[in-house]
């Protein structure tokens, strides 16, 4: 999301950087080309108008034409107000009785279903206990999709066979969740192919009956200026609190995000990625701007892996390295564990690479992949003695293995050179962390401070 809007974002503030000063003419050129970018992004009118009014206006109060570095000064306005734009904070959900309620509100085909079974899993994560209830009484499929989703993620499911009245299913999941001690009651209520009447009163009609917690309503990112009128509509008539984003990782302009906040005065409180069934993020508009502008996102790539890395395998890692016992058992782990992170086009957008653009991204997650597929493949040709004990692969053995995997000989001796090579680098760094903890610790510290001041270390 949003890779057209950075890469000319990015391309417009490298141009200004080569500036030896801000005037005002290349100063309105910038303020121009932003302009443009926004609009070629689907920014409605109306936001890029106030937008760019925002950032003139700071510019010149802020002295930007005489500031010592006036590109960086630009640069911070833009992702100030790109911020604001966004939301200015994380929204987090507010989910403060029990059992808490939160209705899933959006057209067919939005990802309203999926999204909630997404949500249901984050929420089993922080420990609640979530039940799903499917309400799109008009789609027998959708309640079957929500059940097997419940199924696949482990959570509570609950509906009321062959009933269409939603009132009456909110009721007996009331019921259902008191006996079942479930914390969260996610309503997965109808879609349409667009809004009407008789939709609308049903949703009201659950606004009316019980204190929903939260109105949330999901947009597919890629839908484009209509999500807008969607969004205002809902909103108009539900006051939803908050919105969901889906398909972010789609190949889209992502402009419909900044205008909904602006357009409903409603945060973005989620986000979801592509079809796998892992838990909605946390939108944090600060982070997403410092993405937008080329600046990177470490601390969510940080929460990613403290979440995605089991404590356990990751306790069995470290002994194993220490031990130099490192398998390709506990590389396909890790391997495995690092794809939880997302892929690694993903991981590249959320790390500061100035001039890395969508199309090396891609292009490095293209050949990435594909090195690391080859890699299963030869490690899944070896025996579980020969993945467990590395040290005994001989030529024999080799020359078995790549004729299985269906690679040469030397892309595989270049393999075991390359793991090879990471054994010993993490059993010296994992033997550094064990030394810096024993008992000599600080007398190590000492003498590391000491050869730093002499200009290094004598090897």
């Amino acid at each position: 999301m949003f890779d057209s809007l950075s890469e000319r974002l990015q391309d417009i503030i490298h141009k200004t950087s080569s500036n030896s000063s801000l005037t005002e003419e290349n100063m309105a050129d910038a303020l121009r080309e932003i302009r443009r970018a926004l609009l070629a992004s689907d920014v409605s009118l109306t936001v890029v108008k106030s937008f760019i009014s925002k950032i003139k206006e700071r510019a010149e109060g802020a002295d930007v034409l005489r500031s010592v570095k006036p590109s960086e000064m630009l640069i911070k306005i833009v992702s100030d107000e790109l911020t604001n734009l966004l939301g200015e904070k994380n929204s987090p959900l507010k989910l403060d009785t029990n059992p808490s309620v939160i209705m899933m509100l959006g057209l067919q085909g939005s990802g309203k279903t999926t999204s909630s079974a997404k949500l249901a899993l984050r929420l089993k994560n922080e420990g609640k206990k979530p039940l799903l209830v499917a309400m799109d009484v008009y789609r027998p499929a959708a309640i079957a999709q929500l059940k097997t989703l419940a199924d696949d993620t482990g959570v509570d499911f609950f509906t009321v066979e062959g009933s269409k009245d939603v009132a009456e299913i909110a009721k007996k999941s009331f019921e259902f969740a008191k006996t079942n001690n479930n914390t969260v009651l996610i309503f997965d209520t109808a879609g349409r192919l667009q809004i009407d009447t008789e939709m609308m009163a049903e949703l009201l009609i659950l606004d009316k009956l019980y204190t929903i917690n939260e109105k949330l309503l999901v947009v597919d990112s890629m839908t484009g200026q209509e999500a807008i009128d969607i969004a205002k509509n809902f909103d108009e008539q539900l006051n939803i609190t908050g919105v969901i984003l889906t398909k972010l990782d789609g190949d889209t302009r992502g402009g419909c995000a900044l205008s909904i906040v602006y357009s409903t005065g409603k945060p973005i409180k989620l986000i979801g990625t592509g079809e796998k069934i892992s838990p909605l993020e946390d939108f944090h508009p600060d982070r997403m701007a410092n993405r937008i502008l080329g600046m990177g996102d470490i601390v969510s790539l940080v929460e990613k892996a403290q979440n995605a890395f089991n404590e356990k395998q990751t306790k069995e890692f470290e002994l194993n390295i220490l031990k130099n016992k490192f398998s390709f058992d506990d590389f396909l782990k890790l391997q495995k564990q690092m794809k939880m992170l997302g892929s690694i086009e993903n991981i590249l957008g959320m790390l500061p690479i100035p001039g890395l653009n969508k199309d090396d991204r891609q292009k490095i997650s293209h050949e990435g992949e594909k090195h690391f597929k080859k890699i299963e493949v030869m490690i899944n040709s070896m025996t579980k003695e020969e993945r467990a004990n590395p040290d005994i692969l001989n030529a024999s053995r080799k020359k078995r293995i790549a004729n299985g995997a269906g690679v040469s000989l030397n892309e595989l001796n270049a393999f075991m050179t390359q793991f090879e090579t990471m054994r010993k680098m993490m059993k010296g760094f994992g033997e550094l962390k064990n030394n810096l903890k024993g008992p000599k610790a600080k007398q190590k510290a000492s003498l590391m401070a000491k050869m730093k001041q002499k200009g290094g270390f004598p090897f």
